[in-house]
This record gives C-alpha cells, structure tokens and sequence, in this order.
C-alpha cells in the first residue's frame, strides 16, 4: 500500500505522462468507438470532396471493408446502443449496393430502434424501404437482375414499422414487378402462376397504398395473363 506522498506522486505522474502523450497523438487515449468516429470524419470528408455520385459509391465499396470488424463486434455485442458509426455504414451498404450487408444492420437497427445521424431526416425504418425499392428500381431500369429476396427480407423486417404508405407502396411495387419478370411469359406452368398470383397481391397492394405508384398497366396486364394461362389449363 503506497503511503499518501508515494500515491500523490503516482497520481501526479500519471497525469504527467498522460498530457504528453495526448500532446504528442490525440488520439492516443481515444476508445475504439471514438477511433471509428475519427475515421468516418476523415472519409466523409473524403466524399464530400467527390462530386461524382457513381464515384462516391466505388469509394464507399472501397471504404466498407475497413468497417467489417467494427460492424460485426457491435452486431455481434447486441447492446442496441445508438451508434452513429453504424447507421453511417448502414446507408453506404446500400449505396455501394450491398444488399446483404445493409439487411444485416437494417435487423439490428430496426430491432433495437436505431435513429439515422443528424443529417438524415426520414426514419430508419423509411429510408430502408425506400432506398432498396430505389435500388431494385435501379436495376430494373438498367436490365440487371433484382434481388428479390433481399427485398421480401426488408418487407419482413418491416413489419409494423410506421412509415409513409408512398413509401411501402414503392416496396411492394418493384417486389411485385421482380417476381413477374421471373416468371417469364405465358402460358405459366402451375409454379409460374402461383408466383405470378403472389406477384399481383404485391401489385394490388401496392394500389391499395397509393394509387398513383405508377403500377396499374403492369397489374391488369398480369391479370390478363393470369386468367387465360388458368383458363388454358383447365382446358388441357
């Protein structure tokens, strides 16, 4: 046991030591999560410096590698502690089209109530829906493939989540428009039909949410189709 002048030095040492090595690195005494703020400041600044949207988004691809350790150790903690490190990689998961990667904090986040940082004005829940509806919009546009199984999984996790009805709309919508590219065209086989019939429950409902999503051509058309590959095979 150190007598009070022994631990006086002690205490007075310490502090010594501390100042200077937080004089000489700041960052120094930083904890892991203050590290990662640190980070993200200096890449957002790096991104803001970039005009270019397509160009932001490879940055952010090649940012995202450099996150993967913190965002498993936190997923993998389950604190459900607001972390604005996390909701940043959330949005860039999803910008760099990372579907995956983006579902796998989109859980945790909704699960434990997350907000997104300052800057962002719609609700977690929102801008997930809405920016992979976008993302599969993209695609779609663009002929290339649309994960519909990532969408089916944000519709899920989007259960009893508050949100625009427009914006639930637009999920439904390119759920549906995915399923019925898949399918191919008629005459259906029976596995065709039926996802062509879950097909037009996503259309329907999405009518249902806001009547002006852009989808009711697609949906009597698929209607049509529906009907006569039934009534050709009852025929058969």
């Amino acid at each position: 046991m150190p007598t009070p002048a022994q631990a006086h030095f002690m205490r007075a040492t310490a502090a010594a030591e501390t100042s200077a090595a937080a004089e000489e690195n700041p960052l120094a005494l930083a904890t892991g999560h203050e590290l990662m703020l640190h980070k993200l400041a200096n890449d957002r600044r790096r991104l803001k410096e970039t005009q270019s949207t397509e160009l932001k988004a490879e940055i952010k691809r090649e940012l995202l590698s450099e996150y993967v350790p913190y965002v498993e150790g936190v997923l993998a903690a389950g604190t459900g502690v607001q972390d604005e490190v996390l909701m940043t990689i959330l949005i860039w998961r999803i910008d760099a089209g990372d579907g995956q990667g983006a579902i796998e904090i989109a859980r945790y986040a909704i699960a434990h109530q997350l907000s997104l940082p300052d800057q962002f004005k719609r609700t977690t829940a929102t801008l997930i829906a809405e920016e992979f509806a976008d993302l599969a919009k993209r695609a779609r546009d663009g002929g290339l493939p649309v994960d519909v199984t990532s969408l089916n999984t944000v519709l899920e996790i989007m259960t009893g989540q508050d949100m625009p009805d427009e914006v639930r709309a637009k999920l439904h919508k390119e759920i549906g428009l995915a399923q019925r590219l898949s399918i191919g065209e008629p005459p259906f086989s029976d596995e065709q039909l039926a996802l062509g019939y879950t097909a037009l429950e996503h259309m329907k409902r999405a009518m249902q949410l806001h009547d002006k999503v852009g989808i009711k051509k697609e949906m009597e058309k698929l209607e049509r189709e529906l009907k006569n590959s039934t009534i050709s095979g009852a025929d058969s």
